[in-house]
């Protein structure tokens, strides 16, 4: 086994374009990127997608629906990703179908990979290889809110299985005062509200989330009694003693394990870090977890290192084919980002990491609104690559994370 091992991690990849067949895979700035991830012993993003394969499928989404010819891993893994996490809110796009279709294509190529299953139990599995010496491990999980037909179910008496997404069940738990709670309870109970409606709001096999004494759930919200308005996120323990114990079992056979999150739970502001996240990762490192990583919200956020070990909470994005009419409104950061090359130990133990900023399209990119000039990442150079750097060294700062800037990359030593 080596005595350092390389991991690329970047934001997320909704690809749906071949960018291989594109000019702009030809630009230097776009091949140092690529360079950067083939160089390291594995990189890794999100698939941001479902793939069109063949087991069909039909839309269950309406005008951010998402899916793909099969040729987008191809040109995944030509850029230089040889790890995906499947888990995400575009997985289920085309139904059980499109979960069969990605797995089937994901497979042929030998992408280690995790989160996607044609039953629960094997979305949850770890998904291992051995990787320059090295055994390396991912649980992939998502958060959503989705439906709850989107993840994966074993098969019961009467009931086959259901192909699906590995979950971490969140609920949005929304704080109010007493007077407003009580009022909350004389609604539920003068419209009506009855055991046989909240029935209705689930799966027949869905837990009891609320404690009855100081919440309620009306229409699929829960209201918690308490001293201050205010919102929060309720992490379902079944769900994710099930994740801890995939990542102790393969952190317990020597396994490298990357520990991955997939969430639309955002703060009001997209640079913040909910606190539940810090809780979930920071559980997932206490069960042997090497890292986590999170995408969702669209931009980056801080790093934090917890046990001396890494923290990404959002990598943002990495590549990110949305159609130019929906993309006008969307900040610029969404386009910058960083990937990080972490360094590991034979004990894997992080040495260090380095992060390399990139801008989707460019810092022309940035300067138009289509598509066209934003289909693949650039590594940052100059004014840009300082604006991102900066940005991200002084968000993880206040997370006790110390970044060094040179020559145009950020370095954090353990």
């Amino acid at each position: 086994m080596k005595d350092r091992f390389t991991l690329a991690v970047t934001g997320q990849s909704l690809i749906k374009h071949d960018i291989r067949a594109i000019r702009a895979i030809r630009a230097p700035a776009f091949q140092e990127v690529q360079a950067l991830l083939h160089r390291a012993d594995l990189s890794f993003t999100n698939f941001e997608g479902t793939i069109l394969g063949s087991h069909g499928g039909w839309p269950l989404k309406g005008s951010f629906f998402g899916c793909s010819d099969p040729v987008v891993l191809d040109a995944l893994q030509a850029t230089g990703f040889r790890a995906l996490s499947l888990s995400n809110n575009h997985a289920f796009d085309l139904g059980p179908s499109g979960v069969l279709s990605t797995l089937e294509e994901v497979e042929k190529r030998g992408f280690l990979h995790a989160g996607l299953g044609r039953n629960q139990f094997e979305a949850a599995q770890a998904g291992t290889g051995t990787v320059s010496g090295r055994r390396v491990a991912m649980v992939a999980m998502d958060g959503g809110p989705g439906p709850d037909f989107m993840y994966a179910a074993n098969a019961d008496i009467g009931r086959p299985e259901r192909p699906g997404v590995n979950r971490l069940r969140l609920s949005q738990v929304i704080k109010v005062d007493d007077a407003a709670f009580g009022q909350l309870c004389s609604i539920r109970d003068n419209v009506g509200y009855t055991p046989i409606d909240l029935a209705n709001d689930s799966q027949p096999d869905d837990r009891p989330l609320v404690d009855p004494q100081d919440e309620i759930a009306i229409a699929r919200a829960i209201f918690k009694r308490s001293n201050s308005f205010g919102r929060s996120v309720k992490v379902d323990d079944h769900d994710v003693a099930r994740n801890l114990a995939a990542i102790s079992s393969a952190a317990g056979d020597g396994f490298l394990v990357i520990a991955y999150l997939h969430h639309h739970h955002w703060a009001s502001d997209w640079y913040q870090v909910p606190d539940w996240v810090g809780a979930v990762a920071r559980r997932c490192i206490d069960a042997g977890a090497a890292m986590f990583v999170s995408h969702g919200a669209p931009v980056l956020q801080p790093m934090e290192i917890y046990r001396r070990r890494p923290i990404f909470y959002s990598l943002g994005n990495f590549i990110f084919h949305v159609r130019s009419e929906k993309s006008t409104w969307l900040a610029p950061e969404v386009w910058e980002s960083v990937v990080g090359v972490c360094s590991y130990g034979q004990d894997n133990d992080l040495i260090d990491i380095r992060f390399y900023p990139v801008v989707i399209g460019g810092e022309d990119g940035l300067k138009d609104r289509l598509l066209e000039s934003r289909l693949v990442p650039h590594l940052a150079t100059g004014g840009g690559a300082t604006r991102i750097l900066r940005r991200f060294r002084e968000q993880s700062a206040n997370l006790g994370v110390q970044i060094e800037l040179e020559g145009g990359i950020g370095i954090f030593r353990i």
